[in-house]
């Protein structure tokens, strides 16, 4: 089994699918890069969208960036999942960065609903609900990241659920 940080993947593979590194961090690799995702499209979102409501620009631009980490998170999942001999190593949290992003369309800039909205993922993506699970069974890179697009897609569903009875700020 090859070392994952002298992996021979591509250099632009391991960031992408490391979440630019943080799926090294322990423990939980994960929820940091859910959390990592939170923040960036915190910051995306805070700063470089001031004053965008979050029923104007922000739900396509952040559908935007959750197709580009599957369009991209696939095929390098795929890259270094094959130089890590593991089916779907730990530290590629690309999936996890797709599936929050997705989550996160028209979820409000507040610390409630982002809250709500990073637990809502992690516990579908950990819990796995028919039939996300089926989703791993996918060929490398797609069962790796498309599990966590079901998961992110469930929790968005919840998301706006808890918005529209207003139980979120």
């Amino acid at each position: 089994m090859t070392n994952p940080e002298t992996s021979p993947a591509p250099l632009w593979a391991r960031l992408v699918a490391t979440f630019w590194g943080t799926g090294y961090l322990k423990p939980g690799p994960g929820s940091w890069g859910s959390a990592a995702t939170v923040l960036m499209w915190w910051l995306i979102a805070h700063f470089l969208l001031p004053g965008t409501p979050a029923n104007g620009y922000q739900p396509y631009i952040c559908a935007g960036l959750a197709l580009v980490a599957v369009a991209v998170g696939i095929p390098a999942a795929t890259r270094v999942a094959r130089a890590s001999g593991k089916k779907d190593p730990q530290f590629v949290v690309i999936d996890e960065t797709a599936g929050q992003l997705i989550t996160l369309i028209a979820t409000p800039i507040a610390w409630q609903s982002l809250l709500a909205a990073f637990i809502l993922f992690r516990a579908f993506d950990i819990v796995k609900p028919p039939p996300i699970r089926l989703l791993e069974r996918l060929p490398e890179g797609t069962g790796i990241v498309v599990d966590d697009v079901g998961a992110g897609l469930y929790a968005l569903a919840v998301m706006q659920l808890l918005l529209h009875f207003r139980m979120l700020a």
